[in-house]
């Protein structure tokens, strides 16, 4: 219907790259990566002995969650290690569920076979994002496993003949519980987001002056949780990870 809301499950294709699709969520990921560079450089080429507010602001974040990391993995050395995927991964989904509250995303694109084609998408909106994002946390997290108690014993979480035909039942359960990491991960954020979305837009269209803001103040509270729920899984599934079998 013209002038009706739009809803798109997947991805606008805005044009192609030596034949690779280049999306309108794929366009969000760069800006948003290319916005954390930039205040990433912004805040380290300004530290000082003294901090000032925005100094203060970040090491006081960051000290927070490296203490919280030392404490859930009982280690310092590992919690720094890895401070930055975890630190990463919260501030790219943050920042890119929020980046769709902008006034010019949806509104500014290019003109294409059935009307506009929106320039900027969140990119949680698309399930080859958060796909590709919980494959890279699954990845570490199964390496890590492996790396720190060795093949064996990582694999005897999984594979258990010792204990019987209940030990290997459990073991089998285990193997599936684990592989089903990457559906938790990549469908949780896609559906949370993506449902977001589409709630703003159905406010926008019938009620535009009453019900928008209180909802796109919910749903930037909801990108938060979201965010801080896929990193701190990340962080407990490798804890999971290298604490021996019992």
């Amino acid at each position: 219907m013209e002038g009706g809301v739009h809803i798109a499950l997947a991805a606008e294709r805005l044009f192609e790259v030596w034949g690779i699709p280049i999306t309108n969520t794929l366009i969000t990921a760069w800006v948003v990566i290319a916005l954390l560079l930039v205040l990433g450089f912004y805040v380290g080429r300004n530290l000082t002995l003294i901090p000032g507010k925005v100094q203060n602001l970040f090491e006081s974040l960051f000290e927070f969650v490296l203490n919280y990391m030392e404490e859930t993995l009982g280690n310092r050395d590992l919690a720094r290690r890895f401070f930055p995927l975890i630190m990463t991964i919260f501030l790219f989904i943050f920042f890119s569920n929020i980046f769709e509250f902008l006034p010019f995303v949806g509104s500014v694109g290019i003109k294409g076979e059935e009307g506009l084609v929106p320039l900027f998408r969140s990119a949680s909106t698309d399930l080859n994002m958060t796909l590709a994002l919980a494959i890279i946390a699954y990845l570490v997290i199964e390496i890590t496993g492996i790396v720190i108690l060795g093949v064996l014993k990582y694999g005897s979480k999984f594979v258990n003949f010792k204990e019987g035909v209940l030990g290997f039942a459990i073991g089998l359960i285990e193997l599936v519980s684990n592989l089903a990491r990457l559906i938790s991960f990549s469908f949780r954020l896609f559906g949370n987001i993506f449902a977001g979305g589409i709630l703003i837009g159905v406010a926008v269209a019938f009620l535009p002056l009453f019900l928008p803001v209180p909802l796109i103040l919910f749903e930037t509270f909801v990108g938060l949780v979201q965010a801080a729920i896929f990193a701190l899984l990340t962080l407990a599934f490798i804890k999971i990870a290298i604490t021996e079998a019992h």
